[in-house]
C-alpha cells in the first residue's frame, strides 16, 4: 500500500500541474471573451447597427457551388438534397455531389433528385470508394472546373457541406454578402436537438455550443486565422485559385483525416481574410404563458448556422473523435508544424494540448478512484490503518488543487451558459454530467488515435478513413425548425394575437389545420394565407386558370390521382418537369409516390383551396 500511495502522490502532482496549465489557458479565453463582449457593447454596438435580414437579401446573387462528398450515403442524401433545395433562400447555386463507381445506391438516390432539379450534378470519382473525404472533394472541384468550362460560368463562392446537413435558409445569402471582402467564412455548427437521455449526442451539442459561440470568436480576434469545420464553410474563388495553384490542383491533403482543418489553417499563411460569422436574425414568435394560458409574442434569436445529427452511440462517437484527434493533433502537427506568429502558435497549441490533457484526465480518474477507495476503506473499517493524507493542508499542492477545483467549477458554469443560449435551460442543466461522459469518450478516442498513429508509423501505411454513419432528421423534426404559420401571419399583421389565440384553442379541440380555421372565421384572406404558406415552405404560389392549361398537360394526371392527391397540373417545364398545384406542402415520401404514379419528375407550387377545387371540378368532372 505505501508504494501505491507514493505512485498516487506522484500522479496527483502531475495531474494537478497539467490541469492548472490547461485551466489557466481556458480561463484566459473566457476572460478575453468577457472583456471583448463588454467593450463591443459599450463602444462598438452603440455606433454600428447590427446586420439585418434585409441587408442580406439586397445584394445581387453571385454564383455558388456547394460541394457534397457522399460515400455510402444512400440513406440520407436524397432527403438532404430535397430539403435544402426547397428551403434555401437563394437562386444562383448548384449542388455538386461526389459519388463513387462502386456505390450504385448513392448514385441512384442522387439521380432521383437530379431528374427534378437542374442545379444538382453528380461527380463520379475515378477510384472505387471509400478513399477519403479529401480525395472526394478534390475530384468534386475538378468536376466543377469542367462544368464551368462547358457552361461558360465562373463560381464566385465555394461551400462545403455534408450529406446530413440542414442548411439555414439564409446561409448562402450571408456568404454572398461577405464574399469577396472575406476569403473564408465559417458559420456555427449546432447539432440538432436531442432527447435528455442521449448523453453521447448531447455532449457534441455542449462542445459545439461553447466552441462555436465563444472559442472561435476569440481565435479569430487573436490570430485572424480559423480552421474550417468542413461544413457551414465557404471560400472565395480567389482562395480556391491560390491554393489550387500552389498545391498543383490538389486542394485538400489526401494524407490527412481532417483535410478541412488543415485547409483553413493554411489559408492564413497566404494572407487571406477569414471570419467566424456568428450572425443572428430575430423573428417574432408566439408562446403560451404557463400560468395564464394567454398567447404572447416575443422576439426570438435565430442563428444562421448549420444543423445536423451527430453520433449517438459510444463506438461511433469514439471512431469519429479519434479521426479528429489523429488528424488535428498528429497529422496536422506533422504537416503544418509551427509558425513565427505567437498568437497563431498559441491557437495551434490549444488544439494539440488535447493529447496531453485527455491522458491527464484518465490519470486523474485513476487517482480519484484510489483516493475514494482509501477513504471508503478507512470509514468502513474503523480499526484499519490510518494512512497520511496525500495532500497536506496549506501546502503548495493544496492550493494548486483548490485553483484546479475553481477552474473546473467555472468550466461547468461557462459550458452551461452557452448551452442555455442555444438549447435552453433543460439541456444546460444536463451539460455538467455530460461533461464527464464526454471525457470518457474523448479518452477512448485519444487512446484509439494514438494506437492507429503508432501502427501507421511502424507499418508505413496511411491510416484508413473511418466513415461516420449519418442520419437525417425526419419531416417532423425539420418542421419544428421552420417558422410557425401563426408567427408569420402575426409578423405581417394579417391577424391579431387574440385571433391567433382563439384559433389555436379551436385547433386543440378539433385538430383541424390552423389555416383552415382562420379562413373559416374570416380572419385572413385566402390569397394572403397561400402567400404565407409559400414563405413558410419556400414554395412558389400560383393562380389557376384551367382554360389556359393545354389538354396534353391535363392528360398527364388522371382524375383519380388529381382527386386522391389534391393536385392540378399547370404546365411542363423546359426540362420536362410537370408543375403541379396543391393547397399544402407535400412531404418527400408523398412526392416520390406521386412521381411514381404520374411517371415523371414534378415541381410543386401552392394555390388556394378554392382555385384548386374549382379547377379539379371543372376539368376532371367533365372527363368522368
Amino acid at each position: 500500500m505505501p508504494y501505491i500511495l507514493i505512485v498516487t502522490k506522484v500522479l496527483l502532482v502531475f495531474v494537478s500541474i497539467v490541469f492548472f496549465i490547461s485551466g489557466l489557458d481556458d480561463f484566459f479565453i473566457d476572460l478575453f471573451h468577457i472583456v471583448r463582449s463588454l467593450y463591443r457593447r459599450l463602444f462598438v454596438m452603440r455606433r454600428y447597427s447590427p446586420l439585418t435580414e434585409k441587408q442580406l437579401l439586397d445584394p445581387p446573387e453571385k454564383p455558388v457551388a456547394v460541394m457534397i462528398p457522399a460515400w455510402d450515403e444512400s440513406a440520407v442524401i436524397r432527403r438532404m438534397l430535397d430539403n435544402n433545395l426547397r428551403t434555401v433562400n437563394y437562386s444562383r447555386y448548384h449542388l455538386f455531389v461526389g459519388t463513387y463507381p462502386n456505390d450504385p445506391k448513392t448514385q441512384r438516390e442522387v439521380e432521383f433528385v437530379r431528374e427534378r432539379y437542374d442545379n444538382v450534378h453528380r461527380i463520379v470519382c475515378p477510384k472505387d470508394g471509400p478513399t477519403n473525404k479529401a480525395d472526394c472533394l478534390n475530384w468534386i472541384y475538378q468536376g466543377i472546373r469542367n462544368f464551368e468550362q462547358e457552361q461558360g460560368i465562373e463560381f464566385d463562392i465555394f461551400v462545403l457541406a455534408d450529406a446530413e446537413d440542414v442548411l439555414h435558409p439564409l446561409s448562402l445569402k450571408l456568404f454572398n454578402y461577405l464574399i469577396p471582402r472575406k476569403d473564408m467564412i465559417q458559420l456555427p455548427v449546432f447539432p440538432l436537438e436531442m432527447k435528455w437521455h442521449e448523453f453521447t449526442a448531447g455532449h457534441y451539442a455542449d462542445e459545439f455550443a461553447e466552441n462555436h459561440s465563444k472559442d472561435l470568436l476569440v481565435r479569430e480576434r487573436l490570430t485572424g486565422n480559423l480552421p474550417s469545420a468542413g461544413v457551414g464553410c465557404a471560400f472565395s474563388r480567389r482562395a480556391m485559385t491560390i491554393v489550387a495553384k500552389d498545391q498543383e490542383n490538389q486542394l485538400f491533403n489526401i494524407e490527412s483525416l481532417t483535410e478541412d482543418y488543415e485547409f483553413g489553417v493554411r489559408l492564413g499563411r497566404y494572407g487571406l481574410k477569414q471570419i467566424f460569422a456568428r450572425q443572428v436574425v430575430y423573428r417574432e414568435a408566439t408562446s403560451k404563458n404557463r400560468w395564464t394560458g394567454r398567447i404572447r409574442t416575443r422576439k426570438v434569436r435565430e442563428y444562421i448556422a448549420t444543423r445536423e445529427y451527430f453520433p449517438n452511440r459510444f463506438g461511433q462517437a469514439v471512431r469519429q473523435k479519434s479521426r479528429w484527434m489523429l488528424g488535428i493533433n498528429l497529422q496536422a502537427w506533422a504537416s503544418l508544424g509551427w509558425t513565427r506568429d505567437w498568437w497563431t502558435d498559441y491557437a495551434l497549441a490549444r488544439d494539440r494540448k488535447a493529447l496531453v490533457s485527455q491522458l491527464a484526465i484518465l490519470v486523474g480518474y485513476v487517482v480519484l478512484a484510489v483516493i475514494l477507495f482509501i477513504w471508503g476503506l478507512q470509514h468502513l473499517y474503523q480499526g484499519s490503518y490510518r494512512y497520511p493524507p496525500l495532500i497536506e493542508q496549506g501546502s503548495w499542492l493544496w492550493y494548486l488543487v483548490l485553483i484546479d477545483t475553481f477552474f473546473l467549477l467555472f468550466r461547468f458554469v461557462e459550458r452551461a451558459f452557452w448551452v442555455q443560449r442555444i438549447y435552453g435551460w433543460a439541456q444546460a442543466l444536463l451539460s455538467a454530467p455530460r461533461l464527464v461522459w464526454g471525457n470518457v469518450i474523448n479518452i477512448a478516442a485519444t487512446i484509439r488515435a494514438l494506437t492507429q498513429w503508432l501502427k501507421a508509423r511502424m507499418t508505413g501505411k496511411l491510416v484508413q478513413w473511418d466513415k461516420t454513419d449519418h442520419a437525417f432528421p425526419s419531416e417532423e423534426v425539420l418542421r419544428s425548425y421552420r417558422r410557425k404559420l401563426g408567427d408569420l401571419l402575426l409578423e405581417r399583421r394579417f391577424i391579431t394575437v387574440g385571433q391567433l389565440e382563439t384559433a389555436l384553442e379551436m385547433q386543440r379541440k378539433n385538430h383541424r389545420p390552423l389555416g383552415a380555421i382562420l379562413l373559416e372565421q374570416g380572419w385572413v384572406a385566402e390569397d394572403d394565407l397561400v402567400r404565407i404558406l409559400g414563405v413558410q415552405f419556400h414554395l412558389s404560389t400560383r393562380k389557376i386558370n384551367p382554360s389556359q392549361v393545354p389538354p396534353q398537360v391535363v392528360g398527364l394526371v388522371t382524375p383519380e390521382v388529381a382527386e386522391t392527391f389534391g393536385v392540378f397540373p399547370l404546365e411542363l417545364n423546359a426540362d420536362g418537369r410537370l408543375v403541379l398545384a396543391t393547397e399544402r406542402a407535400i412531404s418527400a415520401e408523398r412526392l416520390a409516390a406521386l412521381e411514381k404514379r404520374i411517371g415523371r419528375p414534378l415541381e410543386i407550387c401552392l394555390s388556394s383551396r378554392s382555385d384548386l377545387a374549382t379547377a379539379i371540378e371543372s376539368v376532371y368532372a367533365v372527363q368522368t
